[in-house]
């Protein structure tokens, strides 16, 4: 295994901590334990190379994913040492990418040189990242992957041809997609599809996606977003979530991810936005794998569903200007005890 150490964006620390640890789950790895802990930095364990490059890929909430290089009194002769590689470096420090005023940036820059490697700030071979432990002793990182945040930007509600005015922001919808563990060729369901947002993060990350949603016109509207985005369900069906057929050849699904209705900008049908939820998850429950991942995105204080124990992640997060969400992820026993529906 690799300890990694993946530096956190600053968004919704807490769901972002919850976000890396489930994605390196989903890329063959585990949480991180032991080693210099780093405010800012979510220590996890990943198999190889190929898969610290995987876990960057997937990641919302996040910047880049780093291996230690030295800690403490230690930090000036593996920089040394690092530079007997003979390879050009640029040195920065975590919060400060330009390196801010911090004295002890040009002093590793010198060490480097010392060792035998040159700086070379526009166009480095290697990115080595500056930060303290919480006892103020320095804490060396080379940086092996970095997060590309630019194309989630692309896929932000303003851009997109279907628009609604509540909708998960990208990142907060890959993070959601990550808190259920997705990997690829899972089958994903979201049963209250509204604009596609959640199952499009999953299809990009390689899950075969289903949706449901009792409104025709966000159905049409949710295909138009999936089309713009490049990716294609594999069932979309209009209909009462909790009523609905079952999809058309549809497989056992992995996950379960949505974002019901709350009856502000989403309607219930007059439904009580609780009562709703309880009936629609139950009525996917039995179509949920063993181990499979529930994750819904819910007013705080929203109460358990039936056939779930209590989450094994809840964050809020504020999502609009008014608005506070817990992203809940539930995990369905690896047993499967009586349908919930009792059938």
């Amino acid at each position: 295994m690799i300890r990694l150490y993946v530096e956190l964006s600053g968004e919704s620390p807490a769901l972002a901590v919850a976000e890396a640890l489930a994605a390196a789950e989903a890329v063959g790895g585990r949480a991180g334990t032991g080693g210099p802990e780093i405010p800012g930095l979510a220590a996890v364990d990943v198999p190889d190379e190929a898969s610290a490059r995987r876990l960057s890929e997937r990641l919302a909430l996040a910047r880049r994913c780093l291996v230690a290089i030295a800690v403490g009194s230690a930090v000036l002769d593996g920089v040394v040492r690092e530079g007997g590689r003979g390879r050009s470096a640029a040195f920065r420090r975590i919060g400060r990418p330009s390196g801010g005023h911090d004295p002890r940036i040009p002093e590793l820059g010198r060490e480097y040189r010392q060792g035998g490697g040159t700086i070379d700030l526009e166009h480095p071979e290697r990115r080595f990242w500056l930060a303290e432990d919480p006892a103020g002793e320095p804490a060396l990182f080379e940086e092996v992957a970095e997060v590309e945040r630019r194309s989630a930007e692309a896929r932000r509600m303003p851009l997109l041809p279907f628009q609604r005015p509540v909708s998960l922001p990208p990142r907060l919808a890959r993070a959601a997609a990550n808190l259920a563990g997705i990997r690829p060729g899972d089958a994903v369901l979201d049963p209250f599809l509204g604009t596609g947002a959640l199952l499009a993060e999953a299809a990009l990350l390689g899950a075969r996606v289903y949706g449901v949603d009792r409104d025709a016109a966000m159905v049409r509207g949710a295909l138009r977003n999936f089309a713009f985005l490049g990716v294609t369900p594999e069932a979309l069906q209009v209909g009462d979530a909790g009523d609905v057929a079952l999809l058309s050849g549809s497989p056992a699904f992995s996950a379960i991810l949505t974002d019901p209705p709350y009856g502000r900008a989403s309607s219930t049908g007059g439904e009580a936005a609780d009562r709703l939820v309880d009936r629609v998850v139950r009525r996917w429950t039995e179509r949920l794998v063993p181990g499979g991942r529930l994750v819904l995105v819910v007013p705080q204080g929203s109460p358990t569903p039936a056939g779930f124990e209590s989450p094994r992640v809840s964050v809020p997060v504020r999502v609009h200007r008014s608005l506070t969400r817990e992203f809940r992820l539930y995990v369905r026993p690896e047993t499967r005890g009586p349908s919930p529906t009792g059938t």
